[in-house]
């Protein structure tokens, strides 16, 4: 897990910077939505392609592939891991009111996440004993981090459609965009049910203090995780 981290710590430094420029161009699309209905179109290319760069670095810290992410932008086809956006038409309202709507998903996706760290050591541990990691904690893991990136997404005001699907999407659900993911439909087993909850557990009693990797439908958005270290 450390050796994973310090050689993840270039892209943290590349997506502190990325992250700057993010708030900043997420701001002056707040502004832009409230007038357009809409995000412009640079802007959410930039936004969108930031996104994905997190999806990918936050894959690789989380153990769920084994493959090097990128220095780059640009959407990597053969990549397991990819976040995919299309530009749609923002509600005003929903623009002007975001930072309250966004606070209920936002303290979900923020505990998951933090919980996930906070006992980040043990998934390690069990993923290097293992050789893999268990397939109901790789789908808890995969399902905690697309819930993180489409809550990031609705933020960023990528799509209009609120974060769901937490644990998971229902047997028979489709999207026709996301017919090549290995990850959708996510159907979670009751154990990897059980062990979002518990991700949510030890992210309140962590008090939100074991994240070290944080920063979203319409179908309008996705987070999708094939093939991995967790398969």
């Amino acid at each position: 897990m450390l050796l994973r981290l310090l050689l993840l710590v270039p892209h943290a430094v590349v997506l502190f910077f990325l992250s700057l420029a993010a708030f900043l161009t997420a701001l002056v699309g707040w502004f832009a939505a409230l007038v357009l209905g809409r995000l412009p179109e640079p802007l959410f290319r930039y936004l969108a392609a930031y996104l994905a760069y997190e999806a990918r670095v936050g894959a690789s810290a989380m153990l769920l592939v084994d493959r090097y992410p990128p220095f780059a932008l640009f959407q990597d086809t053969g990549w397991a891991v990819r976040f995919e956006n299309r530009p749609t038409h923002l509600n005003r309202l929903a623009v002007l009111f975001r930072i309250v709507l966004i606070i209920p998903a936002w303290i979900i996706s923020s505990l998951a996440m933090s919980g996930w760290w906070t006992l980040g050591l043990l998934w390690w541990l069990i993923t290097l004993v293992l050789g893999r990691m268990p397939g109901a904690l790789h789908g808890a893991s995969v399902a905690a981090l697309r819930y993180h990136l489409r809550t990031s997404a609705y933020w960023l005001l990528l799509t209009p459609a609120y974060p769901k699907r937490f644990f998971g999407d229902e047997p028979g659900a489709t999207d026709p965009v996301e017919r090549h993911s290995d990850a959708r439909p996510l159907l979670l087993s009751t154990g990897a049910k059980w062990l979002l909850v518990l991700f949510l557990v030890a992210g309140v009693v962590g008090g939100g203090r074991g994240s070290t990797y944080t920063s979203p439908h319409e179908e309008t958005d996705t987070a999708r995780t094939g093939s991995g270290a967790g398969r």
